[in-house]
């Protein structure tokens, strides 16, 4: 897995100087040598936020994502009558198909609310780059697919409209980052690494797997530049807490109604508020 990551950063050098430096600079750092570095020390490159106590949060009991009938968050299907409402049947506005495809799309929103906001990369000390941003999206889009899981064929279908929108989405991403030449190719290393990490996290979830398995996922799916398989001392509050975080929001998923996860309406945990230090 890393070393498709060593391909396709190499590659995307070749293809756009500004992204292949920016990219490249992954390699460069070397957690097990981050002690050595006079300035910043260590303990900085993790705690960027001194608001943040990452060894308190992440311990609360998990409870329900879904938004509450009145909150302003929520999205509800426009309810036409007569006329109107004959009209969009006619347009299969209220078919099955339509009414998954605009649930994917909210899903999908939450998705890209957690993972495009700066809190997400404050709270763990994560540099914002495409790798690091990828890497949240796919970690977010199994949550959800592993929860849709859990609803049988009917979630397993949603999901595949939400990998859809997922897909194209990323393929923008990557044409923003100013990657024209080789798209395709892209694409499907893209591809390769989103189902190797799905199914890393899957095999780190289950009951017989070692205690420190997803956070050693985690830490080579995200964090890790150097290609070792375990985090440093100096990486190792931050990579605990996010996987502290993913346990929590699958558990608090796995609470979260049919209803709420099909048409979208729940948000995974605000990482806005860090003051607490808690969430």
């Amino acid at each position: 897995m890393l070393t498709r990551w060593s391909r396709a950063i190499s590659q995307f050098g070749r293809v756009n100087s500004e992204l292949g430096r920016q990219l490249c600079s992954l390699h460069c750092r070397d957690y097990s040598k981050v002690a050595a570095v006079a300035e910043p020390p260590a303990d900085k490159l993790y705690n960027v936020n001194d608001q943040v106590n990452l060894n308190k949060m992440f311990w609360s009991k998990p409870h329900s994502l879904a938004l509450a009938p009145d909150s302003p968050f929520r999205v509800e299907d426009p309810q036409y009558e007569g006329f109107k409402r004959a009209i969009f049947k006619l347009m299969l506005f209220y078919s099955k198909q339509s009414k998954s495809i605009r649930g994917a799309n909210v899903i999908y929103r939450r998705v890209v609310h957690q993972v495009d906001r700066p809190a997400i990369y404050d709270v763990f000390s994560l540099e914002k780059t495409f790798k690091t941003t990828f890497s949240l999206l796919v970690i977010h889009m199994w949550l959800c697919l592993r929860r849709l899981k859990q609803e049988g064929k009917e979630g397993v279908e949603l999901g595949q409209y939400l990998y859809e929108i997922y897909n194209h989405d990323v393929e923008l991403r990557v044409s923003k980052a100013g990657v024209n030449l080789l798209l395709i190719k892209w694409m499907k290393d893209l591809e390769k690494i989103f189902y190797g990490n799905i199914v890393a996290y899957d095999a780190a979830m289950l009951p017989e797997a070692k205690q420190d398995e997803l956070q050693n996922v985690i830490w080579r799916n995200v964090f890790s530049d150097d290609g070792t398989s375990m985090p440093s001392d100096a990486a190792l509050l931050p990579v605990q807490a996010m996987s502290r975080y993913v346990r929590r929001e699958s558990n608090c998923l796995s609470f979260t109604d049919k209803e709420a996860m099909f048409s979208g309406n729940f948000m995974f945990t605000s990482l806005g508020n860090t003051t607490a230090g808690t969430v």
